[in-house]
């Protein structure tokens, strides 16, 4: 195995008496200092010292195609990515050495059983480069060792959630185990990385196909300059040794990510937490152990050598809220108060543990998202800066999968495989998504009932749908016609007053989306929110889950191609009312003051029409009996005119009386 010179080897830090892993001593490991104390592992001062290192490595070229700035994982996979696609001319900066900050000390894990197939895609394609190919490539070792993964199911969820994920592994390793499992599966293939010798390995074989990597170069700026049509796009990277011009720059500056998009005026919604494992002295019979996964406890035994790592995800994380720019091969002092939940599961899984002592603790910052899923792509505010950061601890077994992604997007302007779920265009509803993960089960949900019965009636008579929170902009301007024959695979050119259902395409000639888009009459705007045409102008109503992403999408398409014409954004200003089923007619023509037959209300047309029926007077609505349905349940309800609470708006005038 070798080990090259220009990374930090792993050192291992805060070395203790050797103490017994056990629950009831607990109180014996609190740290006597606070949890943002921060310690310098000694080789970093070493390193400066006998290098004598006090500016960059090499000289700064004056122009890139490409800057990528972080040399941790994600930033040598994606430098190695865009060479392996033949781009030359790239620079990667690293404001310290390669895998300082948060790479340095990952456990180095890669689990290959996901629960998507892209992810499971993407985590073969890293285990592919760290194997295999960067040997063959280059000749020089990755230091990956292949002894397996094991997940253990401790319960009949979780193992019929590995069932449907792979077969159930039909040897057990009974040193390990208590008999609460459910069942386990073992995976051959699974192993572990080592992040120095992976990311030198695979920067000399970038620069080997004519790549430039720089460390000991912090970038102090970003510059942005806006076009002739208004547009940011990235101009160059500033640093105190020179700025290098520039149409591109990756952000794979993990924690430090936030601070560099502010630099260009990116918001990279990320968070720094506290993140650690510690290493068990020697255990005998563990050599060859494979490495181990218990989701329900949330923690991973990992083998290293003759001893364990054991660590996992914290329910009570600590924040690191003023993240440190000289933070570099450093650590946390270890809060035993937070990580007593891992080692409370380990000593479960491996009772053995429980008198085992402890060799030496790592804990370092990690960056966090909220939806726990890596920021990939071009980021909505700055055409050119993309982002490649977020991920969760997971940055060593995904960066090469999602390297060679980012350097796809970046080259042709999207990705391979459907990324959707980490561009950072996409826009998600935490909120929504807490309460569906709620309803997820392998058997029917909770609600199952009540949504059978709003099927059937849906099917056969009608129900009304809140579509709400689709998007709903408008698309107009002298070049409307050409941007959507270019944007849409359906003709929707049909004749005033049409609606059709189609296709959205991408870049590369793939399906983005799928959406309706209605041709609206030329006219002065005829509604408050309609804007005035008097050429070709449609309205397009786009699903709520991707609204934001296919905003960014078609105003990308639109500055590209050069269309003169603009897109609208409405969502927030407009409701959306779906009435579906065999009966919907009936219950539209009851309420609108016009003809809805099919002849004059054809199928995939749509009408203008100020409701039929009563006035909605304070009479009208004093008359009317209410009702709310929540979760199949019918209640009583009270219709104000004006809000209940504080109906003269007093309290935002400081009159609380």
């Amino acid at each position: 195995m070798a080990f090259l010179g220009t990374a930090a080897p792993r050192v291992m830090a805060c070395q203790k008496p050797l103490l017994p892993l056990c629950r009831a001593t607990t109180r014996c490991y609190s740290s006597q200092s606070t949890h943002t104390t921060e310690k310098s592992v000694p080789y970093e001062k070493t390193l400066k010292q006998e290098d004598g290192i006090s500016g960059p490595t090499k000289p700064l070229p004056k122009f890139a195609d490409v800057v990528v700035i972080g040399g941790g994982s994600l930033g040598c996979q994606t430098l190695y990515h865009l060479c392996k696609l033949g781009m030359t001319n790239v620079v990667l900066l690293e404001r310290d050495r390669l895998t300082a900050g948060t790479t340095w000390h990952t456990a180095g894990l890669l689990w290959q059983l996901r629960p998507s197939d892209t992810e499971v895609e993407l985590l073969a394609h890293t285990r592919n480069v760290i194997s295999s190919e960067l040997e063959e490539e280059t000749g020089l070792e990755t230091g990956w060792i292949q002894n397996g993964g094991l997940f253990i199911a401790s319960n009949k969820q979780r193992l019929d959630e590995y069932k449907r994920l792979m077969s159930v592994c039909k040897i057990l390793i009974d040193f390990v185990f208590q008999l609460d499992l459910y069942g386990t599966l073992y995976v051959p293939k699974d192993g572990t990385m080592d992040p120095a010798g992976t990311c030198t390995t695979l920067s000399r074989a970038a620069t080997a196909r004519g790549a430039t990597v720089i460390e000991n170069c912090p970038v102090t700026g970003i510059q942005v300059k806006v076009d002739d049509l208004g547009i940011k796009r990235l101009k160059a990277v500033e640093t105190a040794h020179g700025t290098i011009q520039t149409p591109c720059v990756v952000n794979c500056a993990g924690v430090w990510a936030t601070k560099l998009g502010k630099m260009a005026g990116v918001n990279v919604p990320l968070i720094a937490m506290h993140h650690a494992y510690v290493v068990t002295e020697r255990i005998e019979g563990i050599q060859n152990m494979p490495n181990v996964r218990d989701h329900d406890a949330s923690v991973y035994l990992r083998l290293q050598g003759d001893a364990l790592s054991v660590g996992g995800y914290e329910h009570n994380p600590i924040f690191w809220e003023d993240v440190s720019d000289r933070f570099a091969f450093s650590l946390f002092d270890l809060d035993w108060d937070v990580f007593m939940q891992h080692i409370d599961g380990a000593v479960n899984r491996v009772p053995a543990l429980e008198q085992t002592g402890i060799k030496s603790t790592v804990c370092g910052p990690e960056s966090f998202t909220a939806d726990h899923k890596p920021l990939m792509g071009e980021a909505p505010e700055v055409r050119g800066f993309f982002l490649g950061c977020g991920f969760n601890s997971a940055g060593m077994m995904l960066g090469g999968g999602c390297g060679k992604e980012l350097a796809h997007w970046i080259i042709h302007g999207r990705p391979e495989k459907d990324m959707y779920g980490y561009d950072i265009r996409y826009n998600t509803d935490y909120k929504y998504s807490e309460i569906l993960g709620k309803e997820y089960t392998f058997d029917f949900p909770p609600h199952h009932d009540v949504i059978r019965d709003e099927c059937l009636t849906c099917r056969n008579t009608v129900a009304v749908f809140d579509m709400s929170y689709f998007g709903k902009f408008y698309l107009n301007g002298p070049d409307a016609k050409k941007a959507a024959d270019w944007l849409f695979t359906a003709d929707v050119n049909k004749a005033p007053g049409s609606t059709v259902y189609t296709c959205m395409l991408n870049k590369r000639g793939g399906v983005e989306s799928d959406l309706t888009v209605s041709r609206l009459e030329p006219s002065p705007a005829h509604l408050p929110l309609t804007p005035e045409s008097n050429g070709e102008a449609y309205y397009l109503a786009i699903g709520g889950g991707v609204a934001q992403h296919n905003w960014s999408h078609i105003q990308a398409v639109l500055q590209d191609q050069g269309f003169r014409c603009t897109l609208i954004d409405h969502t927030e200003d407009m409701g959306m009312i779906s009435i579906q089923g065999p009966k919907s007619r009936e219950l539209l023509q009851e309420v609108l003051d016009s003809d809805l037959s099919s002849d004059a209300f054809p199928f995939s047309t749509h009408k203008i029409v100020n409701a039929a029926g009563h006035k909605v007077s304070p009479d009208f609505v004093r008359s009317g009996e209410f009702t709310l349905e929540r979760m199949g349940v019918t209640y009583k309800a009270t219709a104000h005119l004006k809000s209940p609470f504080d109906p003269e708006n007093k309290r935002v005038k400081g009159i609380y009386g």
